[in-house]
């Protein structure tokens, strides 16, 4: 690869095959589309918890319970 001297221009660019197509020229870029939030749906309404996370929330409070205690007993 070349590279440029120190404050010297930058190297031409060239396309390379099998690339992105090249942006549009301006100093605005198009916003690729928007992706929905984990959890949401289009209709912004959340999506509800289901059992397994429910599980892993109360082995996780049940867990640090545990930990509490026995760090507040030694």
């Amino acid at each position: 690869m070349r590279e440029r001297s120190e404050g010297g221009p930058l190297p031409p660019a060239h396309p390379v095959s099998g690339g992105r197509p090249p942006q549009p020229d301006g100093d605005r870029v198009p916003n690729p589309p928007r992706a929905e939030p984990s959890g949401v749906t289009r209709a912004g309404e959340r999506v509800p918890s289901t059992r397994r996370q429910y599980a892993y929330g109360g082995a996780v409070a049940l867990l640090v319970l545990v930990l509490l205690v026995v760090g507040i007993l030694r």
